[in-house]
């Protein structure tokens, strides 16, 4: 599976972001040779399973120039990496608790001309700083996630959600979120291979969390 995947979904990008993406693959295939970023079963469906399942969030919210967004337990940059190519307006902040993650970053960052992004060896609770988004892939339970998240919500809004999380998730989701006021997007409305069948995005917005 190659790059074209993410024109099927995508197909506004530019030569420079066909390019970025494309470059991924034979980077990350380097990569996980030295460190396990992605699961080796998964090196052949990289475009599917990491690079599109992370752009799954962009059919949820197009990101305005400008806003800032938070991922944690971004792990090898995922979704961060593939966010960040398709929005070089908005900036990046990757955060990991595993160094070498955060090396790989850097690196897959910097191989593909990433100007958006700054990777932090870190946790995400202990980051200073504001956003406006907040997204990750399935790190913890949210009722966890959200207490890390306290205090980290810009006040300003200008995208077509308010300030909040974008939370990549699979699976029943009703006891995980019960109580909280969400929004559940499920990928297969959105892209047709078999692998999206269960994921979906959740929505939180900001009003979720204490401040």
């Amino acid at each position: 599976m190659s790059a074209a995947l993410i024109e099927k979904y995508f197909p506004e990008l530019t030569p420079q972001q066909k390019l970025q993406y494309e470059q991924l693959q034979p980077l990350y295939l380097e990569w996980n040779e030295k460190i396990n970023v992605i699961s080796r079963k998964d090196t052949d469906s990289l475009y599917e399973k990491h690079i599109l399942h992370s752009l799954g969030i962009a059919k949820v919210l197009q990101f305005a120039p400008g806003t800032r967004v938070l991922d944690v337990g971004t792990g090898g940059g995922f979704p961060g990496i593939p966010l960040a190519i398709l929005f070089p307006e908005s900036h990046f902040t990757l955060i990991d608790s595993i160094g070498k993650k955060i090396s790989v970053v850097n690196a897959v960052a910097e191989a593909i001309g990433l100007q958006n992004v700054t990777a932090i060896h870190g946790r995400a609770e202990k980051l200073q700083g504001k956003f406006h988004f907040v997204v990750s892939r399935a790190v913890t339970q949210m009722p966890e996630f959200l207490r890390w998240l306290r205090g980290k919500f810009e006040k300003e809004h200008f995208n077509a959600k308010q300030n909040g999380v974008l939370y990549l998730k699979g699976g029943d989701l009703a006891e995980e979120l019960a109580g909280l006021r969400c929004e559940i997007y499920s990928l297969k409305s959105f892209f047709e291979e078999d692998f999206f069948e269960t994921k979906k995005v959740v929505y939180l917005s900001k009003d979720n969390f204490k401040s």
